[in-house]
């Protein structure tokens, strides 16, 4: 995808937060430069040695968020190091980093400092916490952000303890509204021809998150708890178990929870009181009991053709296998096959934004470390090989290993 093929986009990033925000506008054509210290970003060693989950010295972490990425090792913390990536930012349109807050500053490379350089560029930085407000400096991970935003308090069985979503999304909302963050100054830049900074906090991210269930809060000051796979209004609205695999129902409204009751032709749910939804939710407690048992009879496979027929909201509860195998997923190129430098490919979930003008999806392999160096720099700077090569000689640059 071409989309934003226009764009230069120099990331600082490590870990998952950042990396996943990069990720997502090289997916869409950025060219995105991943700028690593000469050791390497961190991330290149989780799984790095895992028989399971790693290939060519890569772990999965790794593949997955900087296939589309170039690598190019500079000391930031040299001065001369300093210097390169500064003539680096005058030809590029972003720079990105999630670095706790503060240590661009330390590094000058704090948005004042690059605007003075290049004064259409803009700076992204994620933090746990954002960069102003009263504590700001709190260390962050994913499960610190999905407690902090609320979010965990309701996830989980009912009267159970509080759960994180499997899904790491304190890390990936805050790349998800980076990029959306970018984008939207690339858009006001379009007009302004001035940059900017985007201030993007994981905890910001999960309050956005909570929506309507916030709202709620705020109107009431009712405070929610968690209530597994069920519903606040919708009865049955839950998981349920069959003979093979757990199965979804959602019946949201009367005519769902009639055709649902017909489906099973059980004379219990023909309740006059289950006809309206106050009546289904002051008896949802038998209600779930009575469709768990219908469920109970028969296979996942064969309830969903029936549901089907009858029109009711279903779905299996897919594990990772049954949900990348899925035909619909799999006609959407949400699984593909992202080249390796070495030969061969690795599967990965795709690009999910699909546009109509933006060309067919692309992916280029996970960089080895500093594998574009001395090109990036050659091409952007003018720099002549017998200059590359005595700046990896005084340690400032990292060229890839020869061969």
């Amino acid at each position: 995808m071409n989309t934003l093929s226009h764009l230069t986009i120099l990331d600082l990033t490590h870990m998952l937060s950042g990396p996943y925000a990069g990720m997502l506008l090289a997916d869409l054509g950025a060219h995105t430069i991943k700028i690593e210290p000469p050791e390497g970003e961190g991330t290149r060693k989780l799984l790095a040695d895992s028989p399971d989950y790693s290939v060519d010295g890569m772990g999965a972490y790794f593949l997955t968020l900087n296939r589309n990425k170039q690598s190019v090792c500079i000391d930031l913390k040299s001065v001369q190091g300093l210097a390169l990536f500064y003539e680096l930012v005058k030809t590029a349109d972003v720079v990105l980093n999630n670095f706790a807050r503060g240590v661009p500053e330390r590094l000058k490379i704090d948005h004042a400092t690059l605007a003075a350089i290049n004064p259409r560029i803009i700076t992204c930085s994620i933090t746990g916490f954002g960069e102003t407000g009263p504590d700001p400096d709190r260390p962050a991970f994913d499960i610190v952000a999905q407690g902090m935003g609320g979010g965990m308090s309701i996830t989980g069985e009912e009267g159970g303890a509080p759960m994180r979503a499997g899904i790491p999304i304190g890390d990936l909302g805050g790349g998800l509204f980076a990029s959306i963050g970018v984008l939207s100054a690339l858009s006001a830049r379009s007009v302004s021809g001035k940059g900017q900074h985007v201030d993007i906090s994981m905890q910001d991210c999960q309050l956005s998150l909570l929506n309507y269930m916030a709202t709620m809060h705020l109107m009431s000051g009712i405070v929610p708890g968690p209530m597994g796979n069920g519903h606040f209004v919708h009865v049955p609205y839950n998981t349920f178990r069959t003979r093979t695999r757990w199965i979804i129902v959602a019946c949201l409204g009367d005519a769902f929870f009639t055709n649902l009751a017909n489906m099973f032709g059980d004379e219990r749910l023909q309740n006059p009181e289950y006809a309206t939804q106050p009546g289904r939710w002051a008896h949802r407690h038998d209600i779930n009991q009575f469709v768990q048992e219908n469920f109970d009879r028969d296979d996942c496979e064969n309830w969903l053709a029936k549901l089907k027929e009858f029109r009711i909201p279903a779905a299996p509860v897919n594990d990772f296998a049954h949900a990348l195998g899925d035909p619909q997923a799999l006609a959407r190129q949400m699984v593909v096959d992202v080249p390796l430098a070495s030969g061969g490919s690795v599967k990965q979930p795709g690009n999910p934004v699909k546009l109509s003008a933006g060309g067919a999806a692309r992916y280029t392999a996970p960089p080895p470390l500093g594998h574009d160096t001395a090109s990036v720099l050659r091409e952007r700077l003018g720099l002549a090989d017998d200059a590359l090569a005595e700046l990896a000689r005084l340690g400032i640059i990292r060229l890839p290993a020869a061969g």
